[in-house]
């Protein structure tokens, strides 16, 4: 690559990347919204499938967890396996990058539940 194209692909990384001045903006960006958590969280116990999942996140529609997943994928916390089949098979898992949240999500669910039970 020459200087003048890594000069200008750093130019559009650094235009395209956020200041944060805390860790936490950071990890809200990137597990943050509705449905992240919570995939990750089942991606925990086990691989699952598209259809499995879906299953197990009562009104995500199909497009909101495709996204979901892709933004997932790309920031290299799930892994997707495709299997040559008819019909196609796709599974999804934790990274190893993945697998080092399980500690935060298990203490997310507690203070959910804790939260919930002292406030409803």
């Amino acid at each position: 690559m020459t200087e003048a194209v890594k000069k200008d692909s750093n130019d559009v990384l650094e235009q395209q990347t956020p200041n944060y001045i805390c860790g936490v903006a950071v990890s809200l960006e990137i597990i943050g919204g509705k449905w992240k958590g919570v995939i990750l969280w089942h991606l925990c116990h086990k691989t699952l499938r598209f259809s499995q999942l879906r299953r197990r996140l009562q009104g995500v529609t199909q497009k909101m967890l495709t996204q979901q997943l892709r933004e997932l994928e790309r920031d290299q916390l799930v892994n997707r396996k495709v299997y040559a089949e008819v019909p196609p098979r796709v599974e999804y898992s934790l990274t190893d990058l993945g697998r080092t949240l399980e500690p935060t999500l298990r203490q997310l669910c507690d203070w959910g539940k804790n939260f919930h039970d002292q406030h409803r």
